[in-house]
């Protein structure tokens, strides 16, 4: 994922050999069944081999271990109400509005963290994710994401492990889904947590994070950019009104569990009736060395 490895890009440049790169994937991971199947999509597997720069070895071992982590983990039976409590206070949701390519947004809000859970935290996350990826326009792969850092703290702040541990989450198993990221008006005393944690994030990932200051005429013009300023919450420059109502969102949420269990081909009932398993499910753990999740 490194920039520096031009030759491998190099190699599937144009659209035939690129095609015939998402081919030979598909070939090399051998028969699919299931969800794994209705998972690998063309689209998808163009993510893993962009993620790794077209290098099908890389493409190939990315998305095994997706795929192994998905059928532990099982991200797409997470219901709504077994992390509405992570989401009490709207530190994480889906936003009622999308940026100007029609790409649904995520809105994360650091200083209203309410639990002291590591998994808790990934698994609420990670639920909002496979949402935001359901509601992605036809033909769309990727989302925006902004971070309102108001009331943010050393206290609300989750720990370097468990940023670690959502790095390393997005990053190899939602490969290429995030567009954008936006540090809206993060305090000065971030800077040194954020020194740790841009260690963990690829090159690649690295470009698409912005940070974006109120004060900073360049940054808000960024921020134009992107977003619809009459959409967009006062909270990030915006003209909109942000006001996060759990209970509303908990009945828009119940009815997308439903869509959920659609789209996967299972039962909605049947997958509650296994909450005390997937509770149990556990965050693959990140690799001892960072630079072998790059490779």
């Amino acid at each position: 994922m490194f920039r520096g490895k031009q030759s491998q890009t190099n190699q599937a440049d144009d659209p035939a050999s690129r095609d015939a790169k998402v081919n030979e994937l598909r070939a090399a991971l051998g028969p699919l069944s299931g969800r794994s199947l209705k998972f690998c999509t063309d689209a998808g597997l163009r993510r893993y081999l962009e993620a790794r720069n077209w290098n099908l070895d890389k493409a190939k071992k990315m998305l095994k271990e997706t795929l192994k982590w998905r059928s532990t983990y099982k991200p797409e039976e997470i219901r709504w109400h077994e992390v509405a409590h992570e989401g009490e206070t709207g530190k994480v949701s889906k936003a009622n509005f999308h940026d100007r390519l029609g790409r649904t947004v995520l809105i994360m809000r650091p200083g209203r963290q309410n639990t002291a859970s590591p998994e808790g935290n990934i698994r609420h996350l990670v639920y909002l994710m496979e949402n935001a990826i359901l509601n992605l326009p036809e033909g769309e792969e990727q989302m925006s994401c902004l971070i309102d850092f108001n009331g943010w703290s050393l206290n609300t702040n989750i720990s370097i492990k468990t940023a670690r541990d959502i790095i390393y989450i997005l990053q190899n198993h939602y490969p290429e889904r995030l567009a954008l990221v936006v540090l809206y008006s993060p305090p000065r005393f971030f800077e040194a947590f954020w020194k740790v944690v841009k260690y963990f994030i690829d090159a690649k990932t690295s470009e698409k994070i912005k940070f974006v200051y109120p004060n900073n005429k360049d940054s808000m013009e960024l921020m134009k950019t992107f977003f619809d300023t009459e959409n967009l919450p006062s909270e990030f420059g915006g003209k909109a009104t942000l006001n996060y109502d759990h209970e509303e969102f908990s009945r828009l949420m119940a009815l997308e569990d439903v869509k959920t269990a659609k789209f996967w081909g299972f039962d909605n009932v049947a997958s509650h009736n296994n909450d005390d398993v997937h509770s149990k499910a556990k965050v693959m753990p990140a690799p001892m060395s960072v630079a072998s999740a790059r490779n």
